[in-house]
């Protein structure tokens, strides 16, 4: 008895621990995911970035403008100068400055019309940011939520297990008054201990368990996998879902296909701009500068100009080695790839789709099933502790029923569970979480 008191102890010990837990909902898990969970962090920042970069200057549409000075000092060791009128300048150790300080403007008016399909291009890049963006968070969400509700079974599972335990500790009490009064063997009250402390064993192993899923959610939440908080004890069931409502939303929900039909407007984008490589381009330039030279023992002495200056490139490629041809010939055959990834992803997240409500589905009928299975077991163990109790069955027949009643608690269990599974990836293929 002493053995049973310390077991039982170490099992009590754990309970008053979530009275003063804080309770976590599936809600506020989600929420706390979405601020600190570090891949949807490092994905928001690569959506940022792509907007970053949606600028008309990246797509080349605004000029250049730079200011540039240079001053220079040089110093001749031997100076010779002899001009028309047969006069000469010579001298030593001459030296000699020069200043050139400009301030221009260079814009390229005309590529093609390369720049206005670059900014296109850079648009649909920024909106499959978005939606890669939108997917990350998505997988997210459904790992969270499985994780959150593997904690709710998991607690579910060590209630079961205490509840048996509860039906063992009248068990044991039944066997030891039948042995003690001489009604029954001692081997009925040691198969009784002996089964008491299995299910004492599965108790501590299933606290446990509940503290590795914990962790697993918290790792999720981007938080210190020791953080304590309590779940709440059910998972809530959905009722069942149009297979052809459901069919009609993916290709326009599905972030997968939509990715990849962005994808695929990003590189026809990308063709149309290899293609503006053979065209004419023109560019513009103006500026503004001051240069003055000053050579003291030189003729002349002092050189200074002053003032604007305009000018423009007209550039016709003729020939560069086919690359241009071959950059479009690679780009056609990536969008055809892409073309063929599409197709695939379709016929992948429609295959998903199917699964899911199949699995929906079939687990809401076993769930019906199991819930009377259920009602049923216990209904058979308490009947079998009543037996015992007026020594009309054996601590076998106990046994038997108690083990039925765990194995039913737990299909039960898990069909709540494998229900919650499907509905969320079905939510999941239809961006709905």
């Amino acid at each position: 008895m002493k053995k049973l008191i310390l077991n039982l102890s170490i099992i009590i010990f754990f309970i008053p621990l979530t009275y003063s837990q804080k309770v976590l909902t599936s809600e506020d898990a989600i929420s706390i995911a979405l601020k600190y969970n570090y891949d949807i962090l490092v994905a928001r920042n690569s959506a940022t970035t792509d907007s970053v970069n949606n600028t008309p200057g990246n797509a080349g549409m605004l000029p250049d403008i730079t200011i540039s000075s240079t001053e220079s000092y040089s110093m001749a060791t031997k100076l010779h100068q002899k001009f028309p009128d047969g006069s000469t300048v010579s001298s030593s150790n001459t030296q000699s400055n020069s200043l050139n300080a400009n301030i221009g403007l260079s814009w390229t008016l005309f590529d093609g019309g390369k720049m206005f399909v670059t900014k296109r291009k850079l648009s649909e890049i920024q909106e499959l940011g978005e939606i890669q963006f939108r997917d990350r968070v998505l997988q997210t969400v459904y790992d969270v939520i499985l994780a959150y509700y593997d904690v709710v079974r998991q607690k579910q599972e060590l209630a079961s297990i205490n509840e048996v335990i509860t039906y063992n500790l009248d068990r044991v009490k039944i066997s030891q008054t039948s042995f003690d009064a001489g009604l029954s063997p001692k081997t009925n009250l040691l198969q009784a201990k002996i089964d008491l402390n299995v299910y004492q064993e599965n108790a501590i192993n299933q606290q446990s368990i509940i503290l590795a899923a914990k962790r697993s959610l918290n790792q999720l939440l981007g938080r210190n996998t020791d953080v304590l908080f309590e779940v709440l004890d059910s998972i809530p069931i959905s009722e069942s879902l149009d297979n052809r409502v459901l069919s009609q939303k993916l290709d326009s929900s599905n972030t997968s296909i939509l990715a990849y039909q962005k994808q695929i407007d990003v590189d026809k984008l990308s063709i149309k701009e290899m293609n503006s490589m053979l065209l004419p381009k023109i560019f513009f330039n103006t500026g503004y500068g001051l240069f003055q030279s000053n050579s003291p023992d030189g003729n002349p002495l002092v050189t200074r100009t002053i003032g604007p200056s305009v000018g423009g490139t007209v550039s016709i490629p003729i020939y560069q080695g086919g690359n241009a041809i071959r950059q479009i010939k690679v780009a056609k055959i990536q969008l055809q790839s892409d073309q063929y990834n599409f197709e695939n992803i379709r016929l992948k997240v429609n295959q998903q789709l199917q699964n899911a409500l199949t699995q929906f589905e079939n687990q809401l009928n076993l769930l019906k099933i199991e819930k009377d299975n259920a009602i049923l077991a216990k209904e058979n163990l308490e009947i079998s502790i009543q037996r015992l109790r007026y020594g009309q069955t054996t601590s076998l027949e106990v046994s038997l029923a108690e083990n039925s009643f765990v194995d039913s608690l737990t299909r039960l269990i898990n069909f709540e569970y494998n229900l919650k599974v499907a509905e969320t990836k079905l939510k999941q293929l239809l961006a709905r979480l």
